[in-house]
């Protein structure tokens, strides 16, 4: 019998508002997802903004919720921020005012199960597709940030690096008169601010040279580094097993991770709400809300 799984962690309707429509999961899908975890020893979880919806972060693509759905927004391009300072005016002027926000959302209980089980031993690594820290928050320690940290700031013409608490403090001091129009947090803690605000943003520069700043985020037209790619080899081959939660696997740095796990036999399970890019390469495709499973996964697997 599915058993219901109660957390002191309590979702409020703002939280849910980025939740896409779904049905609640059936006992079929918990038994073979508890089938999945019993029958491998280690396994790495592939997780994206999917998961990151029940703390009041949307993402990008949700059909009906999703920050492309609610609006016209397109996230940065790496080579709009690198090459105009305009450009960069406008994105530290809107991080800025939604940094107190974003920096400020709680994991959920998905979080703190991945942070159970791999306490428990049975995850041995996180890779996140998030910038929102969120699995450190929850506990979580081998974690691979795929898509780098909101929370690490880099000069992108020396080897200063401040971290983004500090890097507020000192945009306070420089903005004393700046105003939040805060609306809606975006997955990168952008938000939408009016002309005025934005032109009258005085931008960041590196305390060391004067360089530009970026926040050590892979940009959209930008690689993951190789390093970390390399890294994410690595634990892929030393795992039984892959898990996808929480991502449509759209971005081809996170849909290669499913093909090394496919070319390699592993076993492959995912947990998302929709259509993923890898439903065909799969046998276990379950179509639910996060929260409202996997913590009954970790609950039995732990008992």
């Amino acid at each position: 019998m599915l058993r219901r799984f109660v957390v002191s962690w309590k979702p409020t309707s703002r939280h849910l508002m980025f939740v896409p429509k779904h049905n609640p999961p059936n006992e079929n899908d918990y038994l073979k997802l508890k089938d999945f975890f019993r029958n491998n020893k280690r396994i790495s979880l592939l997780t994206g903004a999917g998961i990151s919806t029940e703390s009041g972060i949307p993402d990008y693509r949700s059909e009906e919720v999703g920050l492309y759905a609610r609006t016209n927004h397109k996230p940065i391009q790496y080579q709009e921020f690198i090459k105009s300072s305009k450009s960069r005016q406008r994105y530290w002027a809107r991080n800025f005012v939604g940094w107190s926000r974003f920096s400020k959302v709680h994991p959920n209980a998905t979080h703190y199960a991945i942070s159970d089980l791999e306490k428990a031993g049975k995850v041995t690594s996180v890779i996140t597709q998030n910038v929102d820290r969120l699995h450190q928050k929850a506990g979580s320690k081998n974690v691979i940030e795929l898509h780098g940290s909101a929370y690490l700031v880099k000069c992108l013409h020396c080897d200063y690096n401040i971290s983004r608490e500090d890097l507020q403090e000192k945009m306070i001091a420089e903005n004393p008169s700046m105003k939040s129009t805060l609306t809606m947090i975006r997955p990168d803690g952008d938000v939408d601010l009016p002309q005025d605000q934005v032109e009258n943003f005085k931008t960041p520069h590196c305390s060391k040279c004067e360089g530009p700043l970026k926040p050590d985020i892979v940009f959209f037209g930008d690689n993951v580094p190789k390093s970390r790619v390399d890294k994410v080899r690595t634990e892929i081959s030393y795992s039984d097993a892959l898990f996808v939660i929480g991502s449509t696997l759209t971005v081809y740095s996170s849909y290669r991770i499913v093909l090394q796990a496919k070319e390699e036999n592993k076993d492959i399970a995912i947990l998302n709400i929709g259509p993923t890019r890898a439903d065909n390469l799969v046998k276990l495709k379950v179509s639910a809300k996060c929260g409202a499973i996997l913590p009954q996964i970790r609950d039995s697997i732990l008992q």
